[in-house]
């Protein structure tokens, strides 16, 4: 089996626990996920299936959307429901306006310093793994991107929002940002994630349908083209194809469509729209005899 399979995360199970059912139920030992999810969270997790992890690495660095609620008035180690309580205020008395105001004031390019229970590693060792021994380190703000941030109702002390993000944020450390813009503490307390990428709720299932199918044979997957419908597809001409196989770029020539494409720029090569191979357009290797592109994945046999 070979494709993506984009799954409708429950709460309280791991990203990796996922992975561990879909290899029992799909009897597939090749499986990845893009973008981990908390245990607290739910929602989008796709699965790359058979030789569809190899293009993990062109997708993992897509943007996220997700909805969330955050409560003001206490603060978590975890800065998420999960966590132990380890600072307390009064919630204050806030208005709409003003809550909208700092709400918009996150929007842009912000600062972000990753939470200790998080896999982010300090020489070697992930954080989470001190944490849990009660070891705090410093760590080194980190660059996200927040591209649309809207507040969708206010229960105070709870707030929720809809958010759409670049790879690498954290919500819950955005959470306990924005509750102390707000003057007070704060955690995240739900979140869901709806949509990784190119892939969103519309096209998950939950595990139980899952099952269903896997019991009855009929499991479905995205074919690997649906992977990559935001690249540049190319098509190759059939000559040029052959010569894919055996790790030969193609030149510019066989690939009509070739003069669209910038410098550097990461494209589908294509066959009868069917994925033959990941490249990096490379016109000036043509010099070398080494074709136009720089052939990163090959996905046909030789």
């Amino acid at each position: 089996m070979n494709g993506f399979l984009v799954v409708d995360k429950p709460g309280g199970m791991t990203s990796h626990d996922v992975v561990a059912r879909a290899r029992r139920l799909l009897k597939v030992r090749r499986i990845g996920h893009l973008g981990t999810l908390d245990p607290l969270a739910t929602g989008v997790l796709p699965l790359a299936v058979g030789i569809a992890t190899r293009l993990v690495e062109f997708l993992g660095g897509d943007d996220k959307a997700y909805v969330a609620t955050l409560k003001l008035g206490e603060e978590t180690d975890t800065q998420d429901a999960e966590g132990r309580i380890i600072a307390t205020a009064p919630v204050p008395i806030l208005e709409r306006d003003e809550i909208e105001r700092v709400f918009s004031s996150f929007l842009g390019r912000i600062r972000q310093q990753p939470p200790m229970f998080s896999a982010v590693k300090i020489g070697g060792t992930p954080l989470y793994r001190l944490a849990r021994k009660g070891i705090e380190v410093a760590r080194a703000d980190r660059q996200v991107e927040i591209h649309h941030l809207e507040i969708t109702s206010i229960d105070l002390p709870h707030i929720s929002f809809a958010v759409e993000c670049s790879k690498g944020t954290y919500v819950r450390t955005l959470c306990r940002d924005l509750g102390a813009a707000l003057g007070s503490p704060a955690h995240l307390t739900a979140l869901r994630r709806t949509r990784s990428g190119i892939f969103s709720l519309s096209e998950a299932i939950g595990l139980e349908v899952l099952e269903e199918q896997a019991a009855r044979c009929e499991v479905k997957l995205l074919p690997l083209e649906e992977g990559v419908r935001n690249f540049p597809r190319l098509e190759v001409a059939p000559e040029a194809r052959l010569l894919l196989g055996h790790g030969v770029p193609p030149p510019s020539a066989a690939v009509p469509e070739a003069g669209s494409c910038r410098e550097g720029e990461i494209v589908a090569l294509m066959g009868d729209s069917r994925l033959l191979a990941m490249a990096r357009f490379a016109p000036r290797r043509l010099l070398e005899n080494r074709g136009d592109f720089e052939l990163l994945r090959v996905f046909i046999p030789a």
